[in-house]
C-alpha cells in the first residue's frame, strides 16, 4: 500500500493540465500493436509513444519512473485492457481519474471475446490475434484520437479506414493459406495460451502450456498430457513464441522422443510482442503475416516463404 501511495503521489506531482501546449497529440500505447496502430492513425497530429518493445511480457510488465513520467504527461493513454497488463491496473485507475485513458480491446463486444475457465469473470485478451477483432480495436483506436483531437476527426478517420482495409486482407490470406492445413493437422501448441482468437476464427486446436497469462506455472501434469497428445496424433511441429521462455516447449519436444515421436520447433510466433523495430514483423501487419504463414507451412498447408506481401524475412 505505502509503494502504490508513493507512486500515486509521484503520478499527481508530474502531472501537467491537459491540452498543455504541445504541435501534436502526445500518445502514449502499452503495447506494440496498440502503438503501431496508433502511429499509423495519428499520422503526423500525433507522437506516439509504446511503453513495451519486442519480447516484452505485457502480462508481468510492470511500470519505470520512466514509463509513469511519459504516461502522467500524456494527452491520451490507450491500453489494451482486458486485464492483458494486469501489474498496471492500479495505476491506469489513478490516471484515468483526470486523463483520457481508454482500455481499447474492450471495444470488442462480451459475446464475442473468450472466457476462460481459470479467470472467473474475465476474459482471454489476445484479441489481435483474428484480424475480424482487430478492426474493431482500430475503429477505438481512431475513436479515442478524435476525441482527443476533434480538429483532426477528417485525416484520422480516412487513415483508420485505409488501415481497417489492409487489416481486413491480411484476415482474408490468413482464411486462405489456413484453410490449406490438412484439417487433422490443424493442431496448434504453443508456449502460453495466446492464441485462442485464432483458432476460434481458423478452426484450429489451440493448445498452450501456460495458461492464458504467463504468471501461471507450467506444471509437470500438463506439460504429459501434451505430451500424450503430441505422441496420440502425431502431432509435427509445436511452436515457441518471442515474449516467453522456451523451456516448457523444449520439454515438449524431448518428452515426445523420449515415446518415439520426433516433433520439430515449427517456428517462433510473435505473441504478446511483435518483432523488432524497424522490421516488417516489427509492425501488426507483419507480425499476424509472419505467425499465419510460418503456422500454415511448419503444419503441411500452402503459403509463400515471404507471405502475403512478401515482405517477410526468409532464409531460402
Amino acid at each position: 500500500m505505502r509503494s502504490f501511495l508513493r507512486m500515486a503521489a509521484f503520478v499527481a506531482a508530474l502531472t501537467a493540465p491537459l491540452g498543455a501546449a504541445a504541435e501534436k497529440l502526445n500518445v502514449v500505447a502499452t503495447t506494440g500493436m496498440i502503438a503501431d496502430a496508433a502511429r499509423v492513425i495519428g499520422g503526423d497530429r500525433a507522437e506516439v509513444a509504446g511503453l513495451m518493445g519486442p519480447g516484452v511480457d505485457p502480462h508481468a510488465y510492470r511500470q519505470t519512473q520512466s514509463d509513469v513520467r511519459k504516461l502522467a504527461r500524456a494527452d491520451l493513454i490507450l491500453w489494451n485492457g482486458l486485464y492483458l497488463e494486469a501489474q498496471l491496473e492500479d495505476l491506469m485507475a489513478k490516471l484515468s481519474d483526470r486523463q483520457r485513458v481508454v482500455a481499447v480491446a474492450e471495444a470488442v463486444p462480451a459475446d464475442r471475446r473468450v472466457a476462460h475457465d481459470d479467470y472467473a469473470g474475465r476474459f482471454d485478451p489476445h484479441v489481435w490475434m483474428d484480424p475480424a477483432l482487430w478492426v474493431l480495436v482500430v475503429d477505438a483506436v481512431r475513436d479515442a484520437l478524435i476525441a482527443a483531437d476533434p480538429d483532426g476527426a477528417d485525416a484520422y478517420s480516412t487513415r483508420a479506414a485505409a488501415y481497417r482495409a489492409d487489416v481486413d486482407a491480411l484476415g482474408a490470406y490468413a482464411r486462405g493459406v489456413l484453410a490449406s492445413v490438412p484439417a487433422d493437422r490443424r493442431v496448434l501448441i504453443t508456449a502460453h495460451d495466446a492464441f485462442n482468437y485464432f483458432g476460434a476464427a481458423y478452426d484450429f486446436d489451440v493448445m498452450g502450456v501456460q495458461g492464458i497469462s504467463t504468471e501461471s506455472e507450467a506444471g509437470l501434469k500438463r506439460i504429459q498430457d501434451l505430451v500424450d497428445l503430441i505422441v496420440a496424433r502425431g502431432i509435427d511441429a509445436v511452436f515457441v513464441e518471442s515474449s516467453v521462455s522456451d523451456r516448457a516447449l523444449r520439454a515438449l519436444v524431448e518428452g515426445a522422443a523420449a515415446q518415439g515421436r520426433d516433433v520439430a520447433i515449427g517456428g517462433e510466433l510473435f505473441s504478446d510482442a511483435m518483432g523488432a523495430e524497424g522490421t516488417y514483423e516489427g509492425r501488426y501487419l507483419g507480425m499476424i503475416d509472419h505467425n499465419v504463414t510460418t503456422i500454415a507451412r511448419a503444419l503441411g498447408g500452402d503459403a509463400p516463404a515471404d507471405g502475403w506481401r512478401a515482405q517477410l524475412a526468409t532464409t531460402e
